[in-house]
Order: C-alpha cells, then structure tokens, then sequence
C-alpha cells in the first residue's frame, strides 16, 4: 500500500502527520529515506520512522514444482496428498499457487507468498503463454490447430477463447499454448471434437519453464531471473 496509509494506519497518526514524517525524511524503507507519500510498500520491506522498527519485513518465496499425477492443487485437502505437502519448508502457511492444476494433470507450479507477483502471471488481461502437452484417446487432424487458431464459444461463459496455437506431434501427442486460463480449458477444447484429453502437462508459465532436472513431486527456488521475467 501507500506509504503514506500504511503509516495513517498507526493509530497515533493521521494521515496530514503521515505526510508531514515523510516529507520530513523520518521514513526510511530497506534503509532508503523516501519522501513520496505515494511509495508503494510491500509486506516484504522494512520500514523505520527514525529508529523505531514499524514493519520488519518478510523473506519473499517463490518455487517451481513439478506436479505428479493424483496431487491435488490446494494448500489442504481431507481426501488426498496437497502440493503443500511436497514441500519440505518449516513455514508454509503463508503460501499459495500461481495458478492450479486439475488432480490428473502435471507439470509445472509455481507456489509464492508474493500475491502481487502472483497476480501478474495468472491474471487474464496479462496473456501470459501457458504450455501445455497434450495426449489424446483419438486422432488429433491439422484441423484441431485451425479451429484453436479462430477461437471457440463457451456457451456456458458466454465468450470466445483467445487465439491458441496447437503444434501437432503425433497422432495422439500436441503442444497446445493457451494465453489464458478458463475452467478445464484444455479438455473442452478437445472436447469440441469429442476427442478426450488422456494425459495433459503444463511445460511453462510465461518465460518459467519446468526443469528438466525435477523429477515429479521434487521443486526448487525460482532463480532472479525467473522471478523478474514476471
């Protein structure tokens, strides 16, 4: 929030004293003096009046997990094994998925306490490319990749789906690149040919994509580059 509401939310002071104490350089955040009432703070930084301590900050997490089959993608769960499960941190009460897959479906997940990063790559109107490989129990025909290119009508949503490019490598096996991520999209849209998705794994989210070297249900730290390609 605003430097100066986060401040105003102390109860000793009003929102003029907030901008009086910031004009007057009493603020410090990660140990910069900043002046601009209008200074986005994060639950990560730190912030100072003087010498006194208002916000110690947080470690920021971000990890990659290369999601198995049969997990369920939610932080608990009273029937099967949670993706938190995997994660063999002492503090996870605090994180929560970039963007979730179905219980049969694998591959790449990104799990943060950061929600605005978190925002940027899942939210629609960003159109990060999302990968997937997709096996089919039929056929897949050039056509499938024609249709996928128009977009197709969800009755139910009442839209069209973006442009979304399929590269067909088999003939049951595609790549399919959706830009954004409507309920059960990929199925549905083989559906529309009556064609059921068997196996489906998400390769990458934006520029993040899984490591080749995690086995499933193994998961590191995002590297920086990683985490500002969001």
């Amino acid at each position: 929030m605003r430097l100066d509401r986060f401040l105003s939310n102390f109860p000793r002071f009003s929102r003029q004293d907030s901008r009086q104490l910031i004009s007057a350089g009493r603020l410090r955040v990660d140990g910069a003096i900043v002046r601009d009432p209008r200074f986005e703070v994060r639950e990560f930084q730190r912030v100072q009046l003087d010498d006194e301590l208002l916000q110690a900050g947080r470690s920021a997490q971000y990890w990659m997990l290369h999601k198995p089959v049969g997990v369920v993608s939610a932080t608990c769960h009273d029937e099967h094994r949670t993706v938190l499960d995997l994660l063999d941190e002492a503090d996870k009460r605090d994180l929560h998925l970039a963007g979730r897959l179905d219980l049969n479906t694998s591959g790449l997940l990104l799990i943060t306490n950061d929600g605005r990063w978190s925002r940027r790559i899942t939210q629609p109107q960003q159109r990060k490319p999302k990968v997937y490989l997709v096996g089919t129990e039929q056929a897949i025909t050039e056509e499938y990749a024609e249709v996928f290119e128009r977009g197709l009508y969800f009755a139910y949503e009442d839209l069209t789906t973006l442009p979304a490019r399929l590269e067909v490598l088999g003939s049951h096996c595609a790549r399919l690149t959706l830009y954004e991520g409507r309920y059960h999209q990929v199925k549905r849209m083989f559906g529309h040919f009556r064609n059921r998705v068997v196996t489906l794994h998400r390769e990458s989210m934006g520029e993040i994509h899984l490591d080749p070297q995690l086995a499933p249900g193994q998961y590191r730290s995002l590297s920086a580059a990683e985490i500002a390609s969001v």
